[in-house]
């Protein structure tokens, strides 16, 4: 490889990896246009082994802008990220594939400020599909495999 394919497979690696950040600010946050955004215009997400939805990344963020206001208080913990860049003979290609755990503690609502509110906490691993384009890396794909959840009060 040369020096010029190995920097290109750096920006790349790093720009992915900042798309898949995003991503989890923008359900955190509650930005629901940001996490559109994320996405091609073809774009999916698949929320079902979580017991959500699955489909067209907008309609996926109109279900998540109603279930999130459950837990007003959310946190993504994006780990272990394996990034997987399209190889085109030995230089970069337009698509990536990671694979990254998560762990995501959440507070129901409904206690006010006291903080009293159960915890909920789900983990497991997502599977995110990129596409280069004219805006940069966007999601293609998101799929949540949720392996445990736990309530404590």
């Amino acid at each position: 490889m040369t020096q010029r394919v190995d920097l290109a497979t750096v920006m790349d690696r790093l720009a992915v990896d900042e798309v898949v950040s995003e991503y989890a600010a923008a359900v955190d946050d509650g930005d629901w246009a940001a996490y559109r955004a994320l996405f091609t215009p073809a774009g999916r997400a698949d929320y079902s082994s979580a017991g959500g939805v699955e489909g067209p990344a907008g309609e996926v963020a109109d279900w998540l802008a109603e279930t999130m206001r459950l837990f007003p208080v959310r946190q993504h913990l994006v780990v272990n990220r394996r990034i997987l860049l399209e190889d085109r003979d030995g230089s970069p290609g337009d698509g990536a594939r990671v694979l990254a755990d998560f762990l995501n503690p959440m507070r129901l609502a409904g206690d006010g400020d006291r903080g009293t509110a159960p915890n909920f906490v789900a983990a497991g691993r997502y599977t995110f599909t990129l596409a280069r384009t004219a805006e940069g890396w966007r999601l293609t794909g998101v799929t949540v495999h949720e392996k445990w959840r736990h309530m404590r009060a």
